[in-house]
């Protein structure tokens, strides 16, 4: 039987590990050929700590039967980039799928610094390496698909809400993305090539499941240590959400959106490799909420999450009540008009 993505060529930008790693084989499980990119070669690592490497995910894609091309790109130099399009386009004369994942930057981001005590130069990195990069990749990549009248450009991002995601270094880049992904689709809106955002939850990389003390075969152990590992899962689920949207026909009516893993699984039917749905906010909700509505202080737990899904979500006409509810539960009465539901409090 066919493959659904028999044919197709696609580039996923950083392919080195986590995200990147199980988009760019899930890809080629659905019968693409998978350019796979990163900075980490044999021999060269390029992020302190992680032995994971471009040669290792093509690798792995090949032991499964699939298509996969390792190249060292480091995507914040454009002549780089361009070189690396015009192989591309010499060698396969066509991009159908473009995943710009490149991140690198879990051990910069300084989660309890204010934005007046940040590094500066830990910012220009991380902008450069998160933003810019994406933009530079798609710069010289789209003239191929719009060439073709054809594709799919996907920013991985990390959630599809609105809202602050607590540190603003942080929140710059993954709301960023989404607003490329945005601006992006009306630039293309008179083509059939198509941009997108997409978030993962909370992923079981490599460095997450060395964090737990834990393997994926026994990954489940972590959960004694933080009951929400439960609703994790692995970088695969996201991977199946890239294949199951590029194999969509209705595609184009999804241009621009910032859309969740678990939102797409229920939509297109797929699961995490152990046959599971996880899905990660529903699940905290679910904890939240006798939290909420039992009496005296909230628990540590408790505000940190009720906090933290106020902001998220207070942005958010739908879910406006919910959140003048938490607003209310957190004793926040003196927010500016900007940070209040919408609606007002």
């Amino acid at each position: 039987m066919a493959s659904p993505l028999d044919g197709q060529i696609a580039l996923v930008a950083g392919a080195t590990r986590a995200a990147g790693r199980g988009i760019a084989q899930e890809l080629a499980a659905a019968g693409a050929k998978v350019y796979c990119t990163g900075r980490s070669t044999r021999g060269a690592p390029a992020t302190p700590g992680r032995p994971e490497t471009i040669e290792e995910t093509a690798e792995l894609i090949a032991a499964e039967g699939g298509q996969a091309v390792a190249v060292r790109v480091d995507h914040t130099v454009e002549a780089a980039v361009e070189a690396l399009a015009a192989r591309i386009k010499a060698d396969e004369g066509r991009l159908d799928i473009l995943v710009n994942d490149i991140w690198g930057g879990d051990e910069l981001v300084a989660w309890s610094a204010p934005f007046w005590k940040q590094d500066m130069a830990v910012v220009h990195t991380l902008v450069d390496r998160a933003i810019l990069s994406h933009w530079i990749t798609a710069r010289h990549c789209a003239p191929m698909m719009v060439e073709a009248n054809r594709g799919l450009i996907v920013e991985v991002t990390d959630g599809s809400d609105p809202g602050y995601r607590g540190q603003l270094l942080y929140d710059f880049i993954k709301s960023g993305l989404i607003r490329l992904a945005y601006a992006m689709a009306w630039d293309l809106a008179t083509t059939r090539v198509t941009a997108l955002a997409l978030s993962p939850g909370f992923l079981r990389s490599e460095a997450m499941l060395e964090r737990f003390g834990v393997t994926e075969a026994n990954w489940q152990d972590g959960c004694a240590q933080d009951p929400d590992f439960a609703a994790s899962e692995t970088p695969r689920y996201v991977g199946r959400a890239v294949a199951a949207l590029a194999a969509d026909p209705n595609l184009r009516a999804k241009a621009g959106g910032a859309y969740f893993t678990a939102d797409l699984a229920e939509e297109y039917g797929f699961t995490d490799l152990d046959g599971r749905q996880p899905h990660f906010w529903r699940a905290v909700t679910a904890r939240l909420e006798p939290a909420l509505a039992a009496a005296g202080d909230l628990s540590p737990w408790a505000r940190l999450h009720a906090s933290g899904r106020y902001r998220r979500l207070h942005l958010s006409a739908e879910h406006a009540d919910e959140a003048r509810a938490l607003a209310a539960r957190l004793g926040w009465k003196r927010l500016g008009a900007g940070l209040q539901p919408v609606g007002g409090l």
